[in-house]
C-alpha cells in the first residue's frame, strides 16, 4: 500500500473518468488531490469503467491513465487508519482480478510515480508503458505492512531478486529498473508517452474480439487461477496487518506529518 498522504476529494467531483474513442476505452484516475489514492470511491469508479468497456462490443482495448503528477499512490491511508481494511483489501484483489479477466487487453499509461497498491494495477495490466520520469516503490514494509494483496500480480511479473530488493527495502526505483525487472513493458520520454500508448492500442485493436479474448485468457490463466485460489487469504493477511497496533501507529504518525 502507500506511504502517500491522502486528502479528501470533493464529493461533487468525479474521481474516475471514462471515454471511448474508436476501439479504445480510456479509464482515467482523476483524483489528483490525493495523488489518485485507491479510495473506495476511486476503486468503485475504476471497476465501473472496466465494466462499461467490457459491455461495449466496439471496444478492443482499455487504457488506464491518470491525471496529475502521480499515477497512483496506493491505498488511501486516511481510510485505512480509520477502520478495518478487510473490505479494502478484498476490493484491491478484485480490481486486479477484473483487469486480468477483462475480455480486452488492458494497457497502463503511467505518467508519474507509482506506489505500493498502485503497482498492482500496473502488474495486472497486459502492457504497461511509462514515462522515464515515473518511479516505483513497494513502501508497505516502512509502515509495518506487506504487499500482500498485490503480490498476486506483482511477484509473477518481477524477477524474484528484483521483487525481494523492492519489497524488503521499500525504496524508490526508477523506470528503467522497473522495465528490467519485468514490471513494465516499455519506458519512453514523457513527450513520447501518448504516441507509444497509441501504437500499442492500434496494434491490439487490429485483432478480432474473439482472438483477443481467447489469447488474453491463455496468457492470464495461471495468474487468474492464483488470484481465485489465494486472493481471500492474502486479503485477510493484508487486513490483519493494517489493523495491527504497529501499522496503525505508523500510519497515524505518517498522516500527522503530512498535515504539518
Amino acid at each position: 500500500m502507500s506511504q502517500e498522504h491522502a486528502s479528501a476529494q470533493p464529493e461533487d467531483q468525479p474521481v474516475v473518468r471514462y471515454a471511448v474513442e474508436g476501439a479504445v476505452a480510456t479509464v482515467t484516475l482523476d483524483s489528483p488531490a490525493n495523488r489518485n489514492a485507491l479510495s473506495r470511491r476511486l476503486v468503485a469508479g475504476f471497476l465501473d469503467g472496466l465494466d462499461r468497456a467490457a459491455a461495449d462490443p466496439d471496444v478492443r482495448v482499455v487504457v488506464v491513465a491518470a491525471t496529475g503528477r502521480v499515477f497512483c499512490s496506493g491505498a488511501d491511508l486516511s481510510e485505512a487508519a480509520s477502520g478495518s481494511m478487510e473490505e479494502g483489501a478484498r476490493t484491491i484483489v478484485e480490481l486486479q482480478r477484473r483487469i486480468l479477466a477483462h475480455p480486452t487487453p488492458v494497457v497502463v499509461r503511467a505518467q508519474g510515480p507509482v506506489r505500493a497498491g498502485g503497482t498492482g494495477i500496473v502488474a495486472a495490466a497486459d502492457v504497461a508503458v511509462c514515462a522515464r520520469e515515473a518511479t516505483f516503490a513497494l513502501t508497505e514494509v516502512k509502515l509495518g505492512l506487506a504487499p500482500a494483496a498485490i503480490s498476486l500480480t506483482v511477484l509473477p511479473r518481477m524477477t524474484s531478486r528484483s521483487a525481494a530488493q523492492a519489497a524488503l527495502g521499500g525504496e524508490v526505483f526508477d523506470a528503467e529498473a522497473a522495465e528490467a525487472s519485468g514490471l513494465v513493458t516499455r519506458v519512453v520520454a514523457a513527450e513520447e508517452l501518448d504516441a507509444a500508448v497509441a501504437e500499442v492500442c492500434a496494434s491490439f485493436a487490429s485483432g478480432s474480439a474473439q482472438g483477443l479474448r481467447a489469447t488474453k485468457r491463455l496468457l492470464n490463466r495461471t495468474l487468474l487461477a492464483d488470484v481465485e485460489a489465494r486472493g481471500d487469504d492474502l486479503a485477510a493477511l493484508s487486513a490483519s496487518l493494517f489493523g495491527s497496533e504497529e501499522a496503525q501507529a505508523a500510519m497515524t504518525a505518517f498522516l500527522s506529518r503530512g498535515r504539518k
